[in-house]
């Protein structure tokens, strides 16, 4: 198969790690000469970046692939990513697919392809448990609109018994604080604000280094870093929010007051069938203690409904907690078996009627607080970074607590951090007037 043109197209599923690998992958070839084409259109190389967890993920993942294949019947359609890692051989089955590069391997990816002609086997990985230090992507990195991400981990060691990931992924691995400031000083240099601290398992970063950061001490020390405005924290365990974490995030004004937690459920024995090594009154008390102890604090979850064995009190446990709680956002999904998982194995599944049944009231539940949840900042001040502006001269951005904000008759640029006053809402768009610029 012979590159000539040397184009390449993209197309990343899942989490925002997947999309900070992609992009540090497309940058560098790039800088080797191949040219970005969009996905819809005829490349020479099509990447797709795979996510695995769901089967809903699975099936897209093959179907964006095929979809690659018909685009350019002469096209070298390689797969990556998580479901690379866990179905290397399945994947390969699929006649449209010409390589499958597992995540072990796809650090190296630009490598293999520039080898291409000479590979004699079409699957590229090795066992991801054996990888025992974290694999450096050179710096991309992520930006979207005015944000930059920034990957401090991978991995994880935890293996909740309905997760595939670590599978994935692998074990925990965390990197090097001294590579992610001078990531940090780069993207500064670059003009970006907003920092968004992401990871597999970002509370479990500094495990596994010969030394005493963790990342209560990481977070202390990007915040210090020159022309840092600004940084958010992926996703968290709610265990994992120690009294330290509430400390400096109290503490520190540049942590903006907004968290994801891996909420997953909030009824002990799910939980515990889950393996998730906590109970829903820690979920109580640790969300309320950090909300006390932050101003305008706000949570956006992830919640799984039909668990194998959920009944309909253990599913209404979960949402009296949620509800108690309160929450801007719910990413709700439908349990679904994953092939090496321990919850696969168990036997009192959940009728799919009923799963889809739990997931719209969850979702009513959903509407009901994001509705809440704004309505208590109409007549109050927010600070918005302006990430796009619009032709009818609205300026549109997200508030220190991560809610999307439109301000009228707008005078400020894009990346610039201003005041307004909210005035209205609009179903979950925040409507404000322009105050003034951050000084």
């Amino acid at each position: 198969m012979s590159i000539n043109t040397k184009k390449v197209a993209f197309y990343t599923l899942g989490c925002k790690v997947n999309q900070y690998e992609s992009e540090s992958i497309k940058n560098q070839l790039i800088k080797i000469g191949y040219e970005e084409e969009e996905f819809e259109n005829k490349s020479d190389i099509y990447i797709v970046n795979s996510c695995t967890v769901t089967s809903v993920a699975d099936k897209k993942t093959r179907n964006v692939l095929r979809r690659a294949k018909k685009m350019n019947p002469d096209s070298v359609v390689i797969v990556t990513g998580c479901y690379a890692q866990t179905n290397s051989k399945e994947l390969l089955e699929i006649e449209e697919i010409d390589f499958v590069v597992g995540n072990s391997n796809k650090s190296g990816l630009v490598d293999f392809i520039q080898d291409i002609e000479n590979k004699k086997s079409k699957i590229l990985t090795e066992n991801i448990f054996e990888e025992r230090k974290y694999e450096e992507y050179e710096f991309a990195t992520l930006r979207e609109m005015s944000r930059a991400y920034i990957k401090i981990q991978d991995g994880c060691n935890n293996f909740c018994s309905y997760c595939k990931i670590p599978f994935g992924r692998g074990k925990s691995r965390s990197r090097s604080l001294d590579s992610i400031l001078k990531e940090v000083e780069v993207l500064t240099k670059e003009g970006f604000k907003e920092f968004i601290i992401i990871g597999i398992n970002l509370g479990a970063y500094g495990e596994d280094l010969d030394s005493d950061i963790n990342l209560e001490t990481l977070l202390e020390a990007v915040v210090k870093q020159d022309g840092v405005e600004r940084v958010r924290i992926g996703s968290m365990y709610p265990d994992k929010i120690s009294d330290r974490f509430i400390e400096i995030m109290r503490e520190n004004k540049k942590l903006m007051p907004h968290l994801h937690i891996s909420l997953q459920s909030c009824d002990n024995t799910v939980l515990e069938r889950m393996r998730r090594n906590y109970g829903a009154e820690l979920i109580v008390e640790r969300l309320s203690k950090l909300r006390d102890n932050v101003e305008n604090m706000e949570y956006t979850a992830d919640v799984i409904v039909g668990f194998p064995g959920e009944t309909d009190e253990m599913f209404q446990n979960t949402y009296d907690v949620i509800k108690g709680i309160g929450f801007s956002d719910l990413h709700v999904f439908q349990y679904s078996d994953r092939e090496k998982t321990l919850a696969n194995t168990f036997t009192d599944k959940i009728d799919t009627n009923v799963k889809k049944k739990r997931a719209e009231i969850l979702e009513g539940l959903r509407k009901e607080m994001a509705k809440e949840r704004r309505e208590k900042y109409l007549g109050k001040e927010l600070e918005v970074l302006v990430e796009e502006i619009k032709e009818d001269g609205c300026s549109y951005g997200y508030s220190q607590n991560y809610l999307r904000v439109k301000t009228v008759e707008a005078t400020s640029n894009v990346n610039e951090l201003v005041k307004v006053n909210i005035s209205n809402l609009e179903k979950e768009l925040l409507i404000a007037d322009e105050k003034g610029k951050k000084s």
